[in-house]
């Protein structure tokens, strides 16, 4: 049960000079303690329902770190001893990603998946990111429409797709404008640094996925003297931060389209999509057209050839996909569903989150001040984003509009700061699933090569978002369970081959990965 729990909070990726130079950030990592490193934290336990060992505090961080005096919000953070302090190493900080994942509950879900010889070396530590869920919470004040970004590009409508992009960016400014430009990952960095000091510790180890990663690697690239074992799990590539994080779902869909078509070829028996590859990519291709002419009335939602195509992380699982395809046809065609078939199941799946989510935009919020704010190389021009979405309408048929079209961070205030550049020298351990919808393949190769001194854990056959712990047949748990151990790094990349069966295990995991509850972020 624990482990159905994990996987959700996964998850929703040239810089420009900034008012500040990064020499003057610099400096104030440097300088004296300020009164906020010196806190002490008020532990208590953190729920009646919860365990006794579960323990909840609050420290405050300035707003503005080069402000240290200033203005202060808070940080909500958790932790679950090591029962063994004999074996104790430290403490290890954990991040489920977003960005806009809250991660407070994560020592309470780890501790019940970790191994015995890992579980015994940490005290666990959870927190809420800057911004997210208990610490000082940021809201855009955005409905349920205005949170959704898969928008499709199409002439007619891309006057409207503007005007979404530019309210959002207004609403978040005018709710929220005076800490919007802190929302950042170099802050929340040194919001991490701030839970060591606070924490009595020289150094930190730290478990991060998807987002959660980038933010790992900004720490080491910030605070290397202070970066203990680190593990960074489903990789951001650095250079692609942010735009081209979110078109690397569009180029890396249409491999995993391929994939898929064989897959389902190989089953035709079964699902009836096609002898071959190209049969069921004609037979795909044809349903988007017919549900883009008219809707497909699928258990009670009218479901247009742009839902499918937004459902594109879907491809990732054949054995996912292809029976909502089967399922798709068979209701275009007014034909009863096979027996057996979980048609709910599968609408979940297409259409992302049930009903029953709270409806709220904090996620959301923090998503767009993340994303927009850490970097000032998003396009500042409307006419680039349509050229862009038209042409990769083209290219990567599946979800390239999607991908390129305009966003909210068209219309933001630039940075405060640049993006952090990874120049210095990181030994941590990157892990990696080859079929990963949400943080591809080639975006964990980015991030290895671009943090020298890493070391990278391949599943070759690896599906899914998340890796070490997510499954546990995956060949990867074993070098990390070695590294958090004993802090040595393989002596050279590790690649490994996933079982078959793994593969089926993971076929019950979410079409469309969401890394935190009711928020458009995938990392």
């Amino acid at each position: 049960m624990r482990q159905k729990r994990l996987a959700p909070l996964l998850a929703t990726v040239g810089l420009l000079a900034t008012t500040l130079p990064l020499l003057t950030m610099t400096q104030a990592a440097a300088a004296p303690a300020a009164d906020h490193l010196r806190q002490k934290p008020a532990w208590q336990r953190c729920s009646p329902e919860q365990p006794a060992s579960y323990e909840c505090a609050t420290v405050k961080v300035p707003l503005d770190h080069r402000r240290p005096d200033g203005r202060t919000i808070d940080i909500a953070i958790s932790r679950m001893k090591s029962e063994n302090p004999a074996k104790r190493h430290g403490v290890l900080l954990l991040n489920p990603g977003g960005p806009g994942g809250p991660g407070l509950d994560l020592p309470v879900l780890m501790d019940g998946l970790l191994p015995k010889e890992v579980r015994e070396s940490y005290d666990l530590i959870g927190f809420d990111p800057r911004g997210v869920g208990a610490s000082s919470p940021l809201t855009c004040g955005l409905d349920d429409e205005e949170q959704d970004f898969d928008r499709p590009y199409r002439p007619e409508t891309f006057a409207s797709d503007v005007t979404w992009a530019r309210t959002v960016a207004d609403k978040c400014r005018e709710k929220s404008g005076a800490v919007l430009p802190y929302i950042t990952t170099r802050n929340t960095a040194r919001d991490m640094d701030t839970i060591r000091a606070v924490l009595g510790e020289g150094k930190i180890s730290y478990l991060g996925y998807s987002y959660g990663t980038y933010l790992g690697a900004v720490y080491a690239q910030m605070y290397p003297e202070r970066t203990d074992r680190f593990v960074l799990d489903s990789g951001v590539d650095p250079q692609r931060v942010w735009r081209g994080m979110i078109q690397v779902w569009a180029t890396e869909a249409e491999p995993a389209f391929a994939r898929w078509t064989r897959w389902a070829a190989e089953r035709s028996a079964e699902f009836g999509l096609g002898d071959d590859p190209r049969e069921v990519s004609d037979t795909f291709w044809k349903l988007v057209e017919r549900a883009d002419r008219e809707p497909i009335d699928f258990e009670g939602s009218k479901v247009t050839g742009d839902m499918i195509r937004s459902a594109r992380g879907v491809f990732f699982y054949p054995a996912q996909a292809t029976p909502l395809v089967a399922a798709l046809k068979a209701a275009a065609e007014g034909r009863p569903q096979a027996a057996g078939t979980d048609v709910q199941g599968l609408k979940q799946k297409l259409l992302g989150r049930t009903a029953e989510e709270p409806a709220t935009d904090n996620s959301t919020a923090v998503f767009w001040a993340v994303v927009c704010g850490d970097t000032g190389a998003w396009p500042r021009y409307a006419e680039q984003y349509e050229r862009d979405a038209a042409k990769d309408k083209v290219r990567y048929p599946l979800y390239g509009d999607f991908a390129s079209n305009i966003k909210p961070c068209a219309f933001w205030d630039r940075p405060v700061e640049a993006a952090t550049p990874m120049h210095k020298r990181a030994n941590v351990l990157t892990v990696q699933n080859e079929w990963d919808s949400q943080t591809p393949l080639t975006s964990g190769q980015g991030l290895h090569r671009a943090l020298k001194g890493s070391r990278m854990v391949l599943a070759e056959g690896g599906e899914g978002h998340g890796v070490y712990l997510f499954d546990p047949a995956s060949c990867a748990n074993a070098p990390v369970d070695a590294y958090l151990t004993t802090g040595r790094l393989p002596a050279q990349d590790v690649t490994c081959q996933n079982p078959p069966a793994a593969a089926d295990r993971r076929a019950s995991a979410p079409a469309k990965p969401v890394p935190f509850p009711g928020a458009p972020g995938r990392f």
